[in-house]
Formats: C-alpha cells, sequence, structure tokens
C-alpha cells in the first residue's frame, strides 16, 4: 500500500465538502428534536432536496436556483410530516419512516429522466488574504459558499437556541410543552415551523451531495446518509458544536477509506466501505452505555402534544 500517494491537504479539504451534507441535515433535526419532535424521515426529505435541486439547477443552469428549490422541496415534505403529527396527532416514529419512504419513492420517480446528466458546476469561493496560507489556505478557505454557510449554521443555531427569545421558547416547549401551553405559547406552530427549518437543511444537504460532492443524479443517491445525521444529533448530546464535530467525524472516516482504497490497502473494499457506518455503530454503544445522551434530551422528545393537557 503507498501512503505516499494520501495527500493531507487534499484529505482534510475533502473532509469537509464530505462532512456539508451530514452537517447541515444533522443541524435541522437538532432542531426539530429541541422541539420535542422525532423526525426520522431525514433520509426521504434529503433525498426530495436533492433531486429537485438537481432538476432545477439542470433546467435553469443556475446551482443557486438548485439550492432554493431544494430547501423548499424538502420543506414542502416536512409538512407532511407535520400534518401527520401536529394536526392529525399521529405517532411520530412510524410517521417519520413513512416520509422516507414516499421521499425515496419520489425522488426516484422525479428524476428517472435525470440520469446521465451533468449538472452546472458550483464554483469555488476562495477567502481573499486567506486562501494563499501554506496549508490552511487550501484546506480551509478554498471552498464553495454552502461550505463555509454550513459552518456560519452551526454558530447561528447555537446562538439562537442559547439567547434569541425564539430559541428559548422553542427549547421550553421541548422540555415541557404543557407548561409551555399554559404560559400561552403556540406548542403546535413552535413545532411546524422547526419541522419545516429541518426539511429546508435536510434538502439543502441532499441538494450539496447531487449538485457538488456527487453530481449527478442516481437512484439512492444519498445512501443512508440520513440516518447518520439522527444518529450524529444523539452523539452529538443536542448540541450545535458537538454536531460540527460528530459531522466532521463521520466525514473524516469517509474520506479516509476511500484514500485507502486508493493507495491500495491490503483490506475488502466491503469493509472499508462499512466503516463510516461502523465507527458511528461504536460510537453511539459507547454514549448508551455511559447514559451521557439520554440526560441532555429534550423532556417531550417524541410525545404527543393535546392542547387539552
Amino acid at each position: 500500500m503507498d501512503f505516499g500517494s494520501i495527500n493531507p491537504v487534499i484529505l482534510l479539504a475533502s473532509l469537509m465538502v464530505a462532512s456539508t451534507p451530514i452537517l447541515l441535515a444533522a443541524l435541522g433535526e437538532m432542531v426539530v428534536e429541541r422541539s420535542g419532535v422525532l423526525n426520522l424521515g431525514v433520509e426521504g426529505m434529503m433525498i426530495t432536496g436533492a433531486v429537485c435541486g438537481f432538476i432545477v439547477a439542470v433546467e435553469t443552469g443556475s446551482p443557486t436556483m438548485g439550492f432554493v428549490a431544494a430547501a423548499v422541496g424538502g420543506a414542502a415534505l416536512s409538512m407532511l410530516f407535520a400534518l401527520l403529527t401536529q394536526v392529525f396527532l399521529a405517532t411520530q416514529v412510524p410517521s417519520g419512516l413513512a416520509l422516507t419512504l414516499v421521499g425515496v419513492g419520489l425522488a426516484s420517480l422525479l428524476g428517472q429522466n435525470y440520469v446521465g446528466i451533468k449538472p452546472p458546476s458550483v464554483a469555488d469561493m476562495p477567502i481573499p488574504g486567506l486562501e494563499s496560507i501554506p496549508f490552511f489556505g487550501p484546506v480551509l478557505f478554498q471552498h464553495d459558499a454552502t461550505v463555509y454557510l454550513s459552518v456560519i449554521a452551526v454558530v447561528g443555531i447555537w446562538a439562537f437556541l442559547k439567547y434569541s427569545r425564539a430559541g428559548l421558547i422553542l427549547r421550553a416547549v421541548g422540555e415541557n410543552h404543557t407548561a409551555a401551553h399554559a404560559l400561552g405559547y403556540r406548542v403546535r406552530m413552535v413545532r411546524v415551523a422547526a419541522i419545516g427549518f429541518g426539511g429546508a437543511m435536510a434538502g439543502l444537504g441532499g441538494a450539496y451531495i447531487s449538485l457538488v460532492r456527487v453530481p449527478q443524479w442516481t437512484d439512492g443517491i444519498t445512501a443512508g446518509i440520513g440516518w447518520i445525521a439522527l444518529a450524529i444529533v444523539v452523539f452529538a448530546s443536542w448540541k450545535a458544536w458537538r454536531v460540527l464535530i460528530g459531522a466532521y467525524l463521520f466525514g473524516g472516516i469517509t474520506v479516509l477509506q476511500l484514500n485507502l482504497q486508493a493507495a491500495g490497502a491490503k483490506v475488502p473494499v466491503e469493509l472499508l466501505s462499512m466503516s463510516p457506518f461502523l465507527a458511528t455503530i461504536v460510537v453511539l454503544v459507547v454514549i448508551s452505555a455511559r447514559r451521557h445522551g439520554a440526560s441532555n434530551a429534550p423532556a417531550m422528545l417524541g410525545r404527543i402534544f393535546h392542547a387539552s393537557n
């Protein structure tokens, strides 16, 4: 195996690209769960965003319009989940699973005429003055706008949840929806807004896969990343900065295994391909054993709110 063929600069720069869709989807799901809602339909929203973004980008020639369409598509599908769980009071777990099945099937239907088509390229946006810094410049400051926005989103969501009145209300709803309702807060509206935001973020993550990371459309293009995003929220104990660490950890393992395959590692390719998912399982098992993650979970997570309570 030729380790010399692995360029650390390219490896780390690729890590940020590979982590971006996971980070976007996990941040959105974290906000949803902080409101007390468990949406297992992240995979469905991601792949819906991927196909919506791809189609619009191809038809308009504008990747920006593609990302906008992806956010709208993911949010629109999430409203189906909101309708089921917040209006009809359906159980959240099967509703989320149904959402994933609907999203995967819908994406397959919409994308069947776009297989093999190349979308318009997304331009990099090197940061002047920083892009030329040795080592750190190519790793951190020579990416497209979505990579930078995903990192900014971590800070923005952290500040929103910690310092803004709306963020405090959202957290209050997630911790005790009965008390929040008694204080006059509109629990269902808060949760619908959170669900829509989570859908939009998942859609953006899906579009990043189809337009940047793997610039093409194929069925199942998200390849389980939505499920990893769900696991990362638990790994992160519902904290934004830990979501960043978890997403970059998974992205790093993904990129590393691809580089090891290219370097001719004497390990079965199937085992290398499984490594990111195995690492996620190991992390979740460790967290469960220590019971740290469970203690930080929103108290109302997954519970149905009845206004008559």
